[in-house]
């Protein structure tokens, strides 16, 4: 699917909401030097072609797979009061062969 065919298949409303933040922590950063992955939290109800469209559509980059999984979240106790953190539903997005994607803001 290129960017083109997400533009017209989605609202790009919709694609602009898919990315909530990328995640950056030691295994995201280990499966992005070996892999040339990169790791977002995504919305609870978005799919994999819906991921794909988002990421093509605001890094103008070619996708090459993306595999979700869903995190439930942890309950935690503080004293007598017992909370729950939120479940997550996480993205590795798997770029095309030359492609790159710079999360830092930094030139290279």
């Amino acid at each position: 699917m290129s960017a083109v065919n997400a533009q017209t298949k989605y609202d790009e409303g919709r694609l602009m909401q898919v990315l909530v933040a990328p995640i950056v922590s030691e295994k995201a950063t280990m499966i992005a030097e070996k892999s040339n992955s990169v790791t977002f939290k995504v919305l609870q109800d978005a799919t994999k072609y819906e991921i794909k469209a988002a990421v093509e559509l605001m890094f103008k980059v070619n996708v090459k797979a993306v595999a979700v999984l869903n995190i439930k979240g942890k309950t935690k106790r503080f004293g007598k009061s017992v909370g729950r953190r939120d479940n997550l539903r996480k993205a590795y997005v798997t770029l095309q062969a030359g492609q790159e994607l710079n999360l830092g803001g930094e030139s290279a």
